[in-house]
């Protein structure tokens, strides 16, 4: 064994140990000297063991410090001597608390107390020597004894951790390089740092317990030191290679101490986390100030007088942080934060000097980093787009903005983005069989963490994306896409559904079709998909009003679309779209009873549009027209309270016309639904609740009778000539009770005052609308024609036979509940005694609801159905002939409502074909005549209908005029029914004689 010894060994011993318990002679010197080298006792001549042989190493140690290197170099071999010992105890016994056969501990700690004692006088001499053979022991240790059956695998730290600092040998050493590196913080850290960095590398993993155990005992100082040996050592191998970064992808196996960086940055980072992610930042922050110290321990050293560190300061982050995913996600979020405008100046500056291809290949690395990053992802994507985002579209001056080289850096590392990762989506792929029935074409085989974490995110991407801002909704669109084919069917279900709600015009969802087009080719099911999870948001209320308008008022837009496209670019998207929605049409039904009148006429406009389905049950189809009618009644109140208040707008008729449509296609659909429209529409204004809208008084007190239009509200009138009147229309004889009207003396009659008067303008209007619907329904070919309430009643439409029994049918059941459908023969006049109370309730009805007439008519127009309505029309005729024989007025203009109902009731008779011409003209003269003689002319009237039956079978269908007529000279000689009209014409000749034409036979 070769010893090295100090030239002047005397010397050293002194300045190392000045006290010796006893000064040994030069002959004992010589003797200790040769047993050690020999490893003989030369006094008895006999071979030294392990234990003699160590405490020889140690006493000469003590005495001949000079002789410290040949002296550790034999202490190598006691320590794996006693770590063999303690393992082989383990592996045979189990229990390291027993003693160890080679009983070294005594030895081990003698030598520990050396050591320590060495450190602690002279740490300058000592702790550089000690620290490189104690941390340079234990990595051989650990990787010579790494695959014994009782070392716990490399990645159980903390097994492993406990494992060796149980062994007193491993521990002693441990503790020897801690105190080393205690004394040498305040002058040399480098060097005890440096080498903890190479026999990491050496060891490597088998050595990590010990950096996990320093590194724990002296985070800041292990972290700062690490990072600025491992940049000097990264700048180093740099310099030889003629470049810092053009290999990229292996830098790792390049510069050896970058891995042992991570390894030990990465055992540090469970517990040190917060001061990795400070000192990782600090040194981005010093790099770009070059009057900052390179780190804090070292203030002599800085970026100005090592301008190679300060440029490599970057890249050696960058490559940190790609061989760490870890590290890079500590630092990702604050480190855009940092990224403002002046430091973005400072990088850009220091960048500036790197060649091109270096700066290529530090973009791909920064490329890379961001797809592979966990966490931050959706922070350094809205960096990279508002940065890259030019501004303005006018630059202002001739010379370029100074942050212009900034964005277009951000603009190139954007698209390179971009460009990365559709490469990942589209190439994962490879080995993997797809199956035909897969709703996406490609299979997720490896998770890319910025695309993971950006799921998350769908909505703010979105609605980035709708802003249209320059070029950045183009690269935000393509990352949707990717994300989308990545995610697949489910995340592009949510994308498309985000811009379907978001989206507020055409050209924003314009952006929505693009999606739909750039993934039609590999996934399909996307738009039904995309209805359905619409259709669930609705279900659980997780839209507001103001989304669910929107998204309604889009898909609305969606189908329509398919009209306007004359290419027939967008037409197969709007059959899909049309196609989903009939498909969930229960479910947008119940929008049109929104509390939110903007999202019901919403539900109306896309219901509209909508395709119904081929199949529905009968249930499902009455609850769609149900909401269809309650919503035309809702929307035609608004149109009239708006219209009233001066503030509709427009909005009021749009709604009523859409209103319209959507009662016109249920109609249209099939005849269940077309009854039930018209049920509910006839019913639907009848109800006390909507008698307003069409010119209908609202009582105050309930169940008094309405009051007679004709009946004066004058103060003046007297009740005691009401009462009269009445009596003279009553026969009270053979009684002693007579029965006269309730009223206060001076004041006439005690009436019901209506709350509100409807205002006459859009009374009309409703009646309109109200009939226009109607006559809609009933037309067949009314849907291909103009939708409006103020369509011309000149040219009527043709009403189909039996819609108009439908109508007549529900409006006998409305009025008159009790009469019987088969009652359509006439009675004898004098049969109307014993209906007396039925035929005044008829006239009430008739009083309190002015629409009846006007439906009378569209039933009139619908021939044979008025026949339907024969007990009605005879119990109002009845009514206005009582009434006009005991009227004591000198002309019928006296009592204008009976006057009215007169008129508009001969002009329906005589419009449904239950009256000849001859007769239906009567109403013509009534204005000018007697009430005498208006009852004589509607007696007639009454003779003539109880002769001739309204019977449908009296009805044959023209093809020439498309519809029922009769033929009345089939019915017998009609001169004898116009005898009274000309006796009455004769009699007013001098005011009828211009009528005389109408009644020629």
């Amino acid at each position: 064994m070769s010893v090295a010894f100090d030239a002047n060994p005397v010397k050293a011993m002194q300045s190392t140990h000045t006290h010796t318990p006893q000064t040994p002679s030069a002959q004992e010197l010589s003797q200790e000297i040769k047993s050690f080298i020999n490893g003989i006792d030369v006094a008895q001549g006999r071979k030294l063991s392990v234990r003699e042989h160590a405490r020889c190493a140690v006493r000469l140690l003590r005495l001949v410090p000079a002789c410290r290197g040949a002296v550790l170099e034999h202490l190598r071999g006691v320590y794996d001597e006693h770590v063999s010992a303690f393992l082989h105890h383990l592996e045979t016994d189990g229990d390291s608390s027993s003693g160890v056969s080679s009983n070294l501990e005594d030895i081990i700690q003698e030598i520990h107390s050396v050591l320590s004692e060495f450190i602690r006088l002279n740490p300058r001499a000592w702790a550089p020597l000690v620290s490189t053979w104690a941390v340079d022991l234990l990595g051989q240790l650990s990787s010579k004894h790494a695959g014994r059956r009782v070392a716990p695998h490399s990645s159980s730290l903390n097994e492993l951790l406990q494992l060796w600092m149980s062994c007193a040998a491993t521990r002693s050493l441990m503790e020897a390089y801690s105190q080393c590196l205690a004394a040498m913080l305040a002058w040399c850290p480098d060097a005890c740092v440096d080498a903890l960095l190479d026999t990491s590398v050496q060891h490597s993993p088998h050595f990590d317990w010990v950096v996990a155990h320093i590194g724990s005992a002296f985070p800041g100082t292990i972290i700062s030191r690490v990072l600025a040996c491992g940049l000097k050592d990264f700048c180093s191998h740099g310099t030889k290679d003629q470049g810092l970064m053009m290999m990229v992808v292996d830098k790792g196996s390049r510069v050896p101490k970058i891995g042992s960086v991570v390894g030990i940055l990465g055992h540090l980072a469970a517990h040190h986390s917060d001061s990795i992610r400070k000192e990782l930042l600090r040194m981005f922050q010093e790099s770009l100030n070059p009057s900052s110290p390179l780190s804090p321990t070292s203030s002599s050293t800085s970026w100005e007088s090592s301008p190679q560190l300060r440029r490599a300061a970057v890249p050696f982050l960058l490559q940190l942080a790609a061989m760490s995913p870890n590290l890079f996600g500590a630092v990702s979020a604050e480190l855009v934060d940092l990224l403002r405008p002046p430091v973005l100046l400072q990088l850009q500056t220091l960048l500036q000097g790197i060649p091109r291809e270096e700066l290529d290949n530090m973009l791909g690395l920064a490329v890379h980093l961001i797809s592979q990053s966990p966490s931050g992802g959706a922070k350094v994507l809205r960096f990279l787009a508002d940065t890259a985002t030019p501004a303005s579209v006018i630059i202002s001056g001739p010379t370029p903005s100074p942050h212009e080289g900034v964005r277009e850096g951000c603009d190139r590392l954007l698209q390179m983005l971009l460009l990365h990762l559709h490469k990942l989506v589209f190439n994962r792929t490879d080995g993997v069989e797809v199956s035909p029935h897969h709703s996406s074409c490609m299979q997720p085989q490896r998770i890319i963490p910025f695309l993971e974490e950006l799921q998350s995110h769908i909505s703010q991407l979105c609605a980035e994306t709708l802003r249209l801002e320059r070029k950045r909704h183009l690269w935000l669109h393509q990352l949707l896409c990717l994300l989308s084919v990545y995610g697949g069917l489910t995340v592009a279900t949510e994308a498309f559904c985000q811009l379907l709600t978001q989206a507020r015009n055409p050209e924003e969802l314009a952006l929505a079709w693009q999606l739909h087009t750039m993934l039609s080719s590999c996934m399909v099911g996307l738009i039904p998909a995309a209805v359905t999870r619409c259709v669930a948001q609705i279900h659980t209320h997780t839209l507001g009003p103001r989304q669910l308008k929107q998204l309604l008022l889009n898909l609305a837009t969606a189908i329509q679309s398919q009209e306007e496209d004359t290419k027939g670019l967008q037409s197969s998207m709007a059959t899909q779209v049309g196609t989903a929605v009939s498909g969930h049409l229960q479910n947008f039904s119940g929008l049109l009873l929104h509390g939110d009148p903007t999202v019901s006429h919403a539900a109306v406009r896309l219901l509209s549009c909508s395709p119904l389905p081929r199949t529905s049950s009968p249930a499902d189809l009455l609850l769609l027209s149900r909401a269809a009618v309650t919503h035309f009644f809702l929307v035609l109140r608004k149109q009239s309270e708006g219209t009233k208040a001066g503030r509709d707008g427009g909005q009021g008729s749009e709604a009523v016309n859409c209103s319209v449509k959507l009662l016109s296609r249920f109609a249209a659909y099939s005849a269940l639904t077309l009854k039930a429209v018209l049920q509910q529409l006839i019913e639907g204004a009848l109800h006390k609740g909507n008698t307003d809208l069409f010119g209908g008084q609202i009582a105050e007190m309930s169940g008094a009778p309405l009051t007679s239009p004709s009946a004066s509200t004058d103060p003046g009138v007297s009740l005691l000539d009401i009462n009269c009147r009445f009596g003279t229309a009553v026969n009270f004889t053979g009684s002693v009770w007579s029965v006269f009207h309730a009223g206060v003396i001076g004041k006439g009659l005690k009436v019901r005052t209506a709350t509100k008067m409807p205002d006459p303008s859009w009374v009309i209007q409703n009646v309109q609308t109200l009939l226009a619907v109607i006559i809609q329904c009933c037309s067949p070919a009314g849907l291909n024609g103009s939708i409006n309430g103020s369509q011309s009643q000149d040219e009527p439409a043709p009403i189909n036979a039996e819609a108009a029994k439908v109508v007549a049918v529900t409006l006998v059941e409305s009025v008159c509940p009790d009469v019987a459908n088969g009652e359509l023969s006439w009675p004898p006049e004098e049969h109307a005694r014993t209906t007396v109370e039925r035929d005044i309730h008829i006239r009430r009805c008739f009083e309190a609801h002015p629409v009846l007439f006007p439906l009378l008519q569209v039933v009139a127009a619908g021939r044979p159905a008025l026949c339907y309505c024969s007990a009605v029309l005879r119990g109002l005729l009845a009514t206005l002939l009582a009434h006009w024989e005991a009227s004591r007025e000198a002309l019928s203009t006296d009592s204008p409502w009976h006057l009215q109902a007169s008129c508009l009731l001969v002009s329906c008779m005589g419009e449904g074909q239950l009256l000849p011409p001859v007769l239906a003209n009567v109403h013509e003269a009534f204005p000018h005549l007697s009430p005498f003689e208006v009852r004589l002319l509607l007696l007639t009237v009454w003779e003539y209908v109880r002769g001739n039956g309204p019977m449908p079978q009296k009805f044959v269908f023209s093809p020439d005029k498309g519809q029922f007529c009769r033929d009345f000279s089939r019915d017998g000689d009609v001169a004898r029914y116009v005898a009274p009209i000309h006796s009455v014409l004769h009699k007013n000749i001098d005011r009828l004689g211009h009528l005389c034409w109408r009644f020629q036979l």
